[in-house]
């Protein structure tokens, strides 16, 4: 039988390029999933593109922490500028988090993508997976827990593929076993397995994608993928701008179907 393979475009709304890309990804059938930020520097300018995305391509919430500014009056006090990711991770581990600041600020995130699109996200995860950190982990839980219905969580516990091992046991013992457990416990729906995650370094992503795909397990996984066009004043500073001009150019090229059908892979949800 075919493995299942949901591909999640992450960053839409960061800069109008990389939500441009993402956009004509979508209307090509080669992404199923887009990620967006509503506090980005883009996310306005972005919003008609958003609205005219085919049905079937699930909108998510790509919970930031790392990039920019908060939205909240509340987290502002503390962080006028959001903390890099090492900082965060350190501060989650040492349980240093201003937590009741970081509620506030995923109520005006979530907020803002449902006023923006008149609808609750079909899911949540995080700009670099902050939503697994330790209480970021347990904001995110009880949120949505509250919530009518309960949106699926992007699982990053069990991350497969070749190469990059380090990356991918930083991803999960980070926060991402945790969450998995959690998860798996409340009944929240999510994805079996995790891949996509490389040093955005190697030129070749075809090559990174086959092997991807050859690890797939039978279950299915998700992939999280970060496309764009490089701009020429580019209004954020972007250090894997590079890296998203070849996955656009590997995601929208006939080798990418060629890739899925040798590999016996079909594009869906894994919810």
């Amino acid at each position: 039988m075919a493995r299942t393979l949901a591909v999640c475009s992450d960053d839409f709304g960061l800069t109008l390029g990389i939500s441009q890309a993402i956009s004509e990804l979508a209307h090509a059938g080669r992404i199923t999933m887009v990620s967006c930020m509503p506090q980005a520097p883009a996310w306005r300018a972005s919003l008609p593109l958003l609205a005219q995305l085919p049905a079937g391509v699930q909108r998510g919430l790509h919970f930031n922490l790392t990039e920019g500014a908060p939205l909240s009056t509340e987290l502002r006090r503390v962080w006028p500028q959001f903390l890099p990711l090492p900082r965060l991770i350190l501060a989650a581990h040492l349980r240093q988090l201003p937590l009741a600041a970081l509620a506030a600020e995923w109520a005006a995130q979530w907020q803002a993508f449902a006023n923006a699109t008149g609808a609750a996200p079909d899911f949540v995860d995080g700009h670099q997976h902050v939503h697994h950190l330790p209480g970021v982990r347990g904001v995110l839980l009880e949120a949505i827990a509250a919530l009518p219905s309960v949106p699926a969580v992007r699982n990053t516990g069990h991350l497969t593929g070749p190469g990059f091992g380090v990356k991918r046991w930083l991803i999960e013992g980070t926060g991402g076993w945790a969450l998995q457990r959690a998860l798996v416990q409340r009944g929240i729906r999510h994805n079996p397995s995790l891949t996509g995650a490389y040093d955005f370094i190697d030129p070749d992503y075809g090559r990174q994608m086959r092997g991807w795909l050859a690890a797939l397990p039978a279950t299915g996984g998700l992939l999280f993928c970060h496309p764009g066009y490089r701009e020429d004043a580019p209004t954020v500073a972007d250090p894997i701008a590079p890296a998203r001009v070849r996955e656009l150019a590997y995601l929208g090229s006939e080798a990418f179907l060629h890739d899925l059908q040798a590999a016996d892979v079909v594009l869906g949800s894994v919810w």
